[in-house]
């Protein structure tokens, strides 16, 4: 059987949240989040952040707690921003634009937005009223790419969206990768000061499921969890969230799972640079895009699964590579293997 890179979510979960789930399997609690169990996730996910004021939801998914959080944000004539590689504008079938939001997008290098990509969008939109209304910004960390902000740029950000009266909302479906990367300054604590709204991601990073909704701004808060239970997302056994989330948050385990995920792909990427072989972005999270020669990529495939990213020419394609937190050290040496030997 092949060995998968093509995401970090092929695994179940981690051993400590499986054995907490049977542990507690017959306790009696209350139900929609107000189990015992997600009571004290929050409260850890609070004082990790530390900010007591901000409020966090419990939902199953990525795609579902962007479609929640932007959906709550905007009124029916303001739009989204987006990097044109955001996760809103590829990669969930309009969920955005079918709640009647528009997502705008911007072309980057990276994946990141900054101050100086937004100023044009913010620009050709002032034809009032005929035009929606820029209002969020959206971004990823890591991004869709693997890149990471640092905490000059998000700050950067944070200020410029304040001046023009922007919401400011991270995706952190791998925020654990990002915050982990080893050229990372940034820290949740950081985060939940510079953003009005962010997810901490689950599904990615060793649970079966779930995402963690952090509102930092307190205006947003307001009336919040009646999206939640409007677009499904209230479990009524809202402990299989809390669970896995108050396991994540015990010991930093969220953080050394992302850390080993990271460093997995480091591996990899230090044995293709030692070959001369350069990637579609330098990268330091657990997304890897080498650009490789067509017979090797062939070679690789015959034991491993992963996405042929791009095509660069006649020759060479990019590849998309992810380790996940239970990344064995086995698969990484095969596939190092194959390369020092190619």
């Amino acid at each position: 059987m092949k060995f998968s890179f093509k995401n970090d979510y092929s695994e179940g979960c981690h051993p400590h949240i499986l054995q907490s789930l049977l542990q507690h399997n017959l306790d009696q609690q209350a139900g929609y989040g107000e189990d015992e169990y997600s009571l004290l996730a929050k409260k850890l996910i609070k004082e990790k952040i530390n900010n007591k004021d901000s409020e966090v939801y419990l939902v199953s998914g990525g795609t579902q707690a962007n479609l929640i959080v932007i959906s709550s944000i905007l009124k029916p004539y303001q739009c989204v921003v987006s990097a044109s590689t955001g996760h809103i504008l590829n990669n969930e079938a309009g969920a955005i634009e079918a709640t009647g939001h528009k997502v705008l997008s911007i072309e980057t290098a990276d994946g990141k937005l900054r101050p100086s990509d937004i100023v044009p969008v913010l620009e050709g939109h002032m034809n009032v009223p005929h035009q929606v209304m820029p209002k969020l910004v959206y971004i990823s960390n890591s991004t869709e790419l693997g890149t990471v902000y640092n905490h000059q740029e998000l700050k950067e950000l944070s200020d410029f969206c304040k001046r023009n009266q922007l919401y400011l909302f991270m995706d952190g479906a791998r925020l654990g990768h990002g915050l982990t990367a080893e050229i990372s300054d940034l820290t949740l604590e950081k985060v939940a000061q510079l953003t009005d709204i962010f997810y901490l991601g689950g599904t990615k990073n060793g649970a079966l499921i779930g995402e963690a909704i952090v509102l930092n701004n307190q205006v947003l808060q307001e009336d919040f969890a009646y999206n939640i239970k409007q677009k499904g997302a209230l479990l009524a056994k809202g402990r299989l969230l809390g669970i896995q989330f108050a396991e994540l948050m015990k010991n930093d385990l969220y953080f050394d799972l992302a850390r080993h995920a990271n460093q997995q792909a480091m591996k990899i990427k230090n044995a293709l640079k030692e070959k001369g072989f350069e990637s579609l972005s330098d990268t330091y999270t657990n997304q890897i895009f080498p650009i490789l020669p067509h017979d090797l990529i062939q070679v690789l495939s015959g034991k491993f699964d992963f996405y042929v990213w791009k095509k660069i020419d006649e020759n060479f394609s990019a590849i998309r590579l992810i380790t996940s937190w239970n990344t064995p050290d086995e698969a990484v040496n095969d596939f190092i293997e194959i390369i020092k030997n190619f």
